[in-house]
């Protein structure tokens, strides 16, 4: 159950963030249009990116060295420090959302949403890349209970966002409600960070 929250927390920190997914999934549900869809398509892409880090890196690990071990930990550990870094920057921008008016049918709708999401460098970054090589130690009953607590930490997020958007406008494109959540979002990430930072100290 452990690895099964700390996939959740994980999963969760790492897309609570102001992105023009995000954003895009708060302007459908402002809308009230087809909102089910543009949750159901960003939540089933990040349960696949998920899945296929982890098994990615569970493949090859065969050819990972203790060498080539500590180099995808630096850079695992170079990504989170940037991660933070932004988030700490983003306390001191105004991240007030705002929204086009525009309306889309159901296939541009769809083509949108995939557009946002598989043409957004960060998704393969923090999915493939983050999610599959911190979980690459984890025995295999612990990278699925991780990767299922990270598309569950996505599921919610995401449905919780579109179709919660109509009540919680007014917070939502606030920039002292997304700060208060980068915060939180600084300190998890900074105790991740110590966790890589050891294991390559124990490496080395």
């Amino acid at each position: 159950m452990s690895f099964l929250l700390l996939g959740f927390f994980t999963g969760i920190s790492l897309i609570l963030a102001i992105g023009a997914q995000n954003i895009f999934v708060i302007e459908q549900g402002l809308k009230k249009k087809y909102v089910f869809i543009v949750c159901f398509i960003c939540s089933l892409s990040d349960f696949i990116l998920i899945f296929l880090g982890i098994f990615l890196f569970e493949y090859f690990k065969i050819y990972f060295t203790k060498n080539v071990e500590i180099i995808f930990n630096i850079m695992l550990l170079i990504f989170l420090i940037y991660f933070i870094y932004n988030k700490v920057i983003s306390l001191y921008k105004n991240t007030d959302i705002y929204f086009e008016d525009e309306n889309l049918n159901f296939k541009t709708i769809v083509i949108k949403t995939l557009g946002f999401t598989y043409l957004n460098p960060h998704v393969y970054s923090d999915t493939v890349f983050f999610l599959g090589n911190f979980s690459k130690n984890f025995l295999i009953i612990n990278k699925y209970l991780f990767g299922i607590g990270a598309s569950i930490a996505s599921l919610l997020f995401f449905f919780s966002l579109g179709y919660l958007a109509k009540f919680f406008s007014n917070n939502l494109v606030n920039s002292n409600t997304w700060k208060t959540i980068n915060f939180f979002i600084i300190i998890f990430m900074t105790v991740l960070s110590s966790y890589v930072f050891m294991d390559i100290i124990d490496l080395i």
